[in-house]
């Protein structure tokens, strides 16, 4: 009865699988889980219940649409922001890192004997990437070839067998070589701590100035020489009135003034300034008080703070911005986002004006704009039909993965068009990203369930799984190396660079205990979503 209502009727057999994996992958297991993979694996099993059990072509497309450009626009900004801090050398080590993880799957086809399909699943479940193989998938769908249903499901065994090691045979690499190089992470943090912005929880204290020198300097002098970065909120004068400083600003023995930043900066600026006041000026709303609203006008998103000109039109200085969990200083060249929550001081009777000019509607800064999303989306779409040639006659397109990530990777960065807002709200990028993932692995799993267990009993799936640990443990050990001894990058950035899925990030994030192998994920994780759509697809048309 069962069976017969889900072959019936693919929704419900859709929602139920996704249901399940979602349900499994919460459940953890000496403190890992397996998290959305789970739906995989659900996917599998009612897949290796009935052969008959299947779900619409196009519920695939759609989630792997929604997945990659939801990512493409979230890391856009960091992406193209990579190339400008960091030049050529980040970019250079993450193309090698994946050249190299395609070269040892190369080898690995020679090496076992597999035919082009398991390698090009091997290599994305190795590198845990799922838009990789549905970039092979959707190729194989766009093909003339005849078989296509068998080569989708090689594809998906060799996936399948080579992800858990895609996973715990980087985790396994990083722990091998951080003993074999013998990395000390709290000296290599104690380097990295002007480089990156390791501890980013902001904080405010108030200082009394008690140093003659200051008031040689104006606010905007005093940030140009000593560098700090801090935000001067409210300050007292002397007779006990309040104010809001400007860049003009000139500060006097006596006056006690608000700072918000890093508890590092703001001791750093306190030695200079003074002492810190046992009188917390924060804690005397009488004319100035602080709120936090949401950024929901569409006609700010995308500008940066300096553009606002906030200063000329409100008495307010916006001290933090809140996006996603993450509290972050608001310095001039910050972009706003909508649904971002900025926290601002400002005098009482300019609250209610201010609240409109954000916005501050929770509603509003959590919609998507269709027209500028389903443009975005057309435009990748368009891109991805367009087929290009490969030296050797090989032909090849972007396709519904590499298409909208191109694109999507590209309005991320320019935020706005004129009117036209092409950014998300984090909140929705998030569940998007969620709903096309899960979309995806779901249809993966139930289309591949009878032959993965077809290879399982024939033996087959012990060799593809050898293959797996091979490509996984190898190419993170080599990458590590030439990466820490060749190009002289901190460990804690390599790790990031290797993190191929949240849980790696998770766990090395731990171990370092510092933000900076998320800051590697961040630079790598656009570089290698597209070359590891792209590379999957040529090690697919060139051993077949």
């Amino acid at each position: 009865m069962l069976h017969t209502l889900l072959t019936d009727n693919p929704l419900i057999l859709l929602f139920l699988v996704a249901a399940i994996g979602y349900f499994v992958g919460s459940i953890s297991i000496k403190g890992s889980k397996l998290g959305v993979a789970a739906v995989l694996f659900v996917g599998l099993g009612f897949g290796a219940y009935n052969p008959e059990f299947n779900v619409p072509q196009i519920i695939f497309e759609f989630g792997l649409i929604l997945f990659v450009y939801s990512i493409g626009i979230s890391s856009g900004p960091a992406f193209f922001k990579s190339f400008k801090q960091n030049g050529l050398r980040d970019i250079v080590f993450i193309v090698l890192m994946l050249t190299i993880s395609a070269c040892i799957a190369w080898a690995v086809y020679y090496l076992f004997n597999f035919n082009a399909e398991t390698v090009s699943g091997l290599y994305a479940g190795s590198t845990t990437n799922t838009p990789a193989l549905a970039g092979v998938i959707d190729l194989v769908n766009q093909s003339n070839l005849s078989d296509k249903n068998d080569i989708i499901q090689d594809l998906t065994v060799g996936y399948t067998y080579s992800y858990p090691m895609g996973v715990l045979g980087v985790m396994f690499a990083l722990v091998f070589m951080e003993r074999i190089l013998k990395i000390d992470y709290s000296k290599e943090q104690e380097i990295l701590k002007d480089k990156y912005q390791i501890d980013e929880a902001i904080d405010s204290m108030s200082i009394l100035i008690n140093n003659p020198a200051v008031s040689e300097y104006e606010l905007r002098d005093l940030k140009k020489e000593f560098n700090w970065k801090v935000v001067f909120g409210r300050m007292q004068h002397q007779d006990g009135q309040y104010s809001l400083p400007t860049w003009n600003t000139t500060l006097k023995v006596g006056e006690r003034i608000l700072l918000v930043g890093t508890m590092e900066e703001l001791e750093k600026a306190q030695a200079f300034l003074g002492v810190e006041s046992d009188k917390k000026i924060s804690h005397d709303r009488r004319e100035y008080d602080s709120r936090r609203i949401f950024v929901s006008n569409h006609k700010i998103i995308g500008r940066t703070l300096s553009e606002l000109n906030l200063d000329q039109q409100f008495s307010a200085i916006i001290t933090r911005i809140r996006r996603g969990d993450a509290d972050m200083l608001a310095e001039p060249n910050m972009v706003l986002e909508q649904g971002d929550r900025i926290r601002f001081v400002a005098k009482r009777k300019d609250l209610k004006a201010l609240a409109e000019f954000f916005g501050d509607s929770y509603y509003a800064s959590s919609k998507v704009n269709i027209f500028s999303f389903g443009l975005g989306i057309a435009i990748g779409l368009l891109i991805g039909t367009i087929q290009f040639t490969l030296p050797g006659g090989i032909s090849m397109k972007l396709g519904y993965a590499g298409g909208p990530l191109l694109v999507a990777l590209i309005l991320g960065a320019l935020y706005r068009t004129g009117p036209l807002v092409w950014t998300l709200p984090y909140s929705v990028n998030i569940t998007l990203r969620q709903i096309g993932l899960t979309l995806l692995l779901a249809v993966i799993g139930l289309r591949s369930g009878n032959t993965f267990v077809e290879s399982l009993s024939g033996g087959e799936g012990l060799t593809i799984f050898l293959g797996g640990v091979i490509i996984a443990c190898l190419s993170a050990c080599i990458s590590l190396l030439v990466g820490y001894k060749l190009f002289k990058l901190p460990f804690s950035l390599l790790m990031g660079f290797l993190s191929n899925q949240p849980a790696i990030l998770d766990f090395v994030s731990s171990r370092s205990k510092s933000k900076v192998p998320m800051i590697g994920y961040t630079i790598m994780f656009p570089i290698a979503m597209i070359m590891k759509i792209v590379y999957a697809q040529l090690l697919f048309l060139f051993l077949q």
